[in-house]
């Protein structure tokens, strides 16, 4: 099968799940994810700002900056790469690049993501064997994780059904090392 094909199929399945649904999935995920120590632990996270049916991840970034994490959130460049901005409560958010939620706050440049001690990312699917993302296509987020320590717990918000095998894998893909679904926490270390 090919990546637009998976794409197609996990967008499908997303459009299936009712609100309901969705927010308990992201319920769910995100205390998984706070339970965890070393999330407890991390003082630079860098997250991004949900949108449509991913797991939700508003909630998320807000219970990791009331407890005490510094928060970067994504500002998407003309040439789709990542910068990174501090999120600094709900009001410093503005419309940026195709109507996604931005910081307002100085921008740290694309490297800064190399100085967080967790990354939290997007994927549509994740390939239970090689640990490989599947994003919407535009390579962001594999640019991003590229410079990403290899120690540095590197993390995918997943529906239920998106761990699977066999996603087609380019040079340029990037691998997490954890999946957290509605189901729980999964290793791919």
């Amino acid at each position: 099968m090919d990546k637009l094909n998976v794409r197609r199929e996990v967008m499908a399945a997303r459009a299936s799940l009712s609100p309901e649904q969705l927010r308990a999935n992201s319920s769910r995920i995100r205390e998984t994810l706070l339970d965890q120590p070393w999330v407890q632990m991390a003082g630079l996270v860098a997250c991004y700002w949900s949108v449509g049916t991913e797991p939700e991840t508003h909630g998320l970034v807000f219970a990791l900056w009331k407890h005490g994490a510094t928060v970067m959130l994504p500002v998407l460049q003309e040439d789709d790469d990542l910068d990174w901005a501090v999120y600094d409560g709900p009001d410093t958010l503005a419309p940026g690049r195709f109507g996604m939620m931005e910081p307002v706050d100085t921008r740290r440049g694309v490297d800064a993501i190399r100085t967080a001690a967790l990354v939290i990312v997007p994927a549509l699917a994740v390939d239970r064997r090689t640990g490989v993302r599947l994003g919407r296509g535009g390579g962001s987020y594999d640019r991003a994780l590229a410079r990403v320590g290899p120690n540095v717990p590197t993390v995918a918000l997943l529906h239920d059904g998106e761990l699977i095998d066999g996603i087609p894998t380019e040079e340029h893909d990037q691998r997490v090392r954890w999946v957290i679904s509605p189901g729980g926490l999964i290793s791919l270390m």
